[in-house]
C-alpha cells in the first residue's frame, strides 16, 4: 500500500510540472500555478509516506 501511495505521489509530481511547463509556455498563470499546487500534494505525500517509513522501522 505504502509503494502505491509512494507512485501515486511521483505521478502527482511529474504531472503538475507538465502542467506548469505547459502554463508558462502559453502564457496562462492559472494553469502554472495549478501546476505548482500539484507538484506541492505530489511533495507532501512523499513526505508523509517517508515519515511513515522512518516510524515504521
Amino acid at each position: 500500500m505504502a509503494g502505491d501511495q509512494k507512485a501515486k505521489g511521483k505521478k502527482e509530481q511529474a504531472k503538475g510540472k507538465v502542467k506548469e511547463a505547459i502554463g508558462r509556455v502559453v502564457g496562462n498563470e492559472r494553469m502554472e500555478a495549478e501546476g505548482r499546487a500539484g507538484q506541492s500534494k505530489g511533495d507532501a505525500r512523499q513526505a508523509k509516506e517517508k515519515a511513515k517509513d522512518t516510524f515504521k522501522h
